[in-house]
């Protein structure tokens, strides 16, 4: 039986990339499609901010952070909520996601020449008790170099491959199909796209210029999610959380369109937990766009007062960067799409940050001299360009003239100066002593006692109305699509299972096709940092297991 290649990977992000760099090392030949360009190679992780979860770092040590094994699998379950059948498999994935990043994760990743910034980040704080959602300590790392940081040593290890003839980049290619031979899955047709010079992110086309069908031993699926199919994300959304937007900003390129889920079904895989996603609540608007609806993420430090659309202060413990999807949940019953962030001057300029590589060109083009003058800014420089340009964002210094401007960014009068003046004095009041019953005043003198917030992610306690912080600023928050958290099923080995919890021949998945592994390893919540380190080990235990099966 003729073969094109030993295994054939379906998506050149991340976790195809790894994938194939471990399929190289155990000397298996590899056809890597995908249908963007050259351009692309690296997918989604090359726009990211490049954070890590690790347990017991050297960075946490050096931080004085107190962290275990234990502590950081009682914070995923407690935010996982696994509580269904088929959640078996996922359950078994955390659990050796955990020990990874506890174990092996970070010194792997060091081997290859991977480093971290040295202020360890606290992003989804939960705010619950200790069995809840959220990250009992900081563990957010941050890759220097940001996404394409983490993205360069495997893409050196593939292009290395290619050197020694055993990778085949095959870019422009679609696929449509999977069949199989025998019982196993071993064929992939589809279409040959046009070429296209699009640049990264931008729509590169779908004119078909003929067909392929190529055969392997095994296949693995590493092609996505469906962040940029918005319509598969309105199928897909969870009654739980009603209705969903009119309006949606996409945090991903418009090819994460998610249609090699549908087909790995047809082909008779399992793809479990469809109506678990992840969409940021702190979404503006990008005021140079790359792709169609391109919004960015705001990393919010923890002083910003957070208002509906009317102007009400959002519950306890719905603070910035405590609980993405609680906030979702309780913003989805307002009636409303938007949010929004009132603050100052002096919180914007040490509390905002901006996800993604190209937000953060200190970070992403390593430079410690850029990173230093960061911090001397008043402003940093891509949040003084959002201040400027961006249609979501009203500076002014008065709080009359701000109501005013909120309402014109939205073309409706649903804000009056009495209301919103009422949540900002309360709150402002709160700040005159060292403890008060205002919880998020109370969050935010307990991030001051971190060190890594003190110094460059949380504001001294001021009030928001302090002439001297000003000006004042409002940000329109709007829902941000970013990622699936449910996908194909597989088990341990990333082997693809059909309905029935049988391995389906030939077929392996990996990222976030699979879920970032099991179908569903983040169960309905999602710990911050676990998405690109869910693409490496996923990937990674794909391309170890599928050079094991195949002669």
């Amino acid at each position: 039986m003729t073969y094109d290649a030993d295994v054939i990977v379906i998506g050149a992000g991340l976790a195809g990339l790894v994938a194939t760099a471990e399929l190289v090392d155990a000397g298996r030949k590899v056809i890597l499609l995908d249908q963007e360009p050259g351009q692309s190679l690296g997918g989604q992780a090359h726009w990211s901010f490049g954070g890590l979860f690790f347990v017991g770092s050297p960075e946490q040590r050096r931080m004085r952070i107190k962290d275990s094994r234990e502590l950081a699998l009682q914070d995923w379950y407690g935010t996982a909520g696994f509580d269904r059948e088929e959640d078996a498999w996922p359950r078994r994935w955390a659990e050796a996601y955990v020990d990874f990043a506890a174990g092996e994760k970070r010194p792997w990743l060091h081997a290859q020449g991977v480093r971290f910034f040295p202020v360890v980040g606290w992003a989804e704080r939960g705010g619950y008790d200790a069995n809840g959602h959220g990250n009992s300590v900081p563990r957010f790392h941050i890759t220097w170099g940001t996404g394409p940081g983490l993205v360069e040593p495997f893409e050196r290890r593939v292009r290395a491959g290619v050197a020694r003839g055993l990778v085949q980049l095959r870019f422009r290619h679609r696929v449509t199909g999977l069949g199989r031979t025998a019982g196993a899955l071993d064929t992939v047709t589809g279409e040959v796209l046009a070429p296209s010079d699009a640049v990264r992110g931008t729509a590169s086309g779908r004119e078909s210029t003929g067909e392929f069908s190529l055969r392997a031993q095994a296949v693995i699926v590493t092609s996505g999610g469906i962040g940029g199919n918005h319509d598969l994300v309105r199928k897909q959304w969870p009654a739980r959380l009603g209705t969903p937007p009119d309006r949606l900003l996409s945090g991903v390129p418009a090819h994460v369109d998610g249609l090699m889920l549908g087909i790995a079904e047809e082909a008779g895989a399992s793809h479990i937990n469809k109506d678990r996603m992840w969409h940021y609540t702190e979404g503006i608007g990008n005021w140079d766009p790359i792709w169609a609806k391109h919004g960015i993420r705001i990393l919010p430090g923890p002083s910003s007062l957070w208002l509906d659309a009317t102007g009400k202060r959002l519950p306890v413990p719905l603070f910035p960067g405590f609980d993405t999807l609680g906030t979702l949940d309780h913003i989805m019953k307002t009636g409303h799409d938007h949010t929004w962030f009132v603050l100052n001057q002096r919180v914007i300029g040490k509390e905002f940050g901006l996800s993604g590589s190209e937000q953060n060109p200190d970070l992403t083009g390593k430079s410690v001299r850029d990173v230093i003058d960061r911090a001397r800014q008043a402003v940093p420089g891509p949040v003084k360009a959002f201040m400027d340009k961006g249609a979501d964002f009203v500076v002014e210094r008065n709080l009359a003239a701000l109501v005013r401007g909120m309402n014109a960014v939205t073309g409706e009068d649903l804000l009056d100066e009495a209301t919103v003046r009422g949540e900002i004095v309360a709150r402002d009041r709160a700040i005159a002593n060292p403890f008060t019953k205002d919880l998020q005043v109370t969050a935010i003198h307990g991030a001051r006692k971190y060190l890594g917030d003190r110094l460059i992610r949380t504001a001294a306690p001021h009030r928001i109305l302090d002439p001297k912080a000003g000006p004042l600023i409002a940000v329109r928050l709007s829902i941000l699509t970013r990622k699936s958290l449910g996908g194909l099923e597989t088990d341990l080995s990333s082997r693809v299972l059909t309905g029935s919890g049988d391995p389906l021949p030939g077929l392996y998945a990996a990222g976030e096709a699979a879920g970032f592994g099991g179908g569903g390893v983040h169960g309905y919540r999602a710990l911050e940092g676990t998405f690109l380190g869910g693409c490496i080990f996923s990937g990674r235990s794909a391309g170890r297991a599928a050079a094991a099966a195949v002669s």
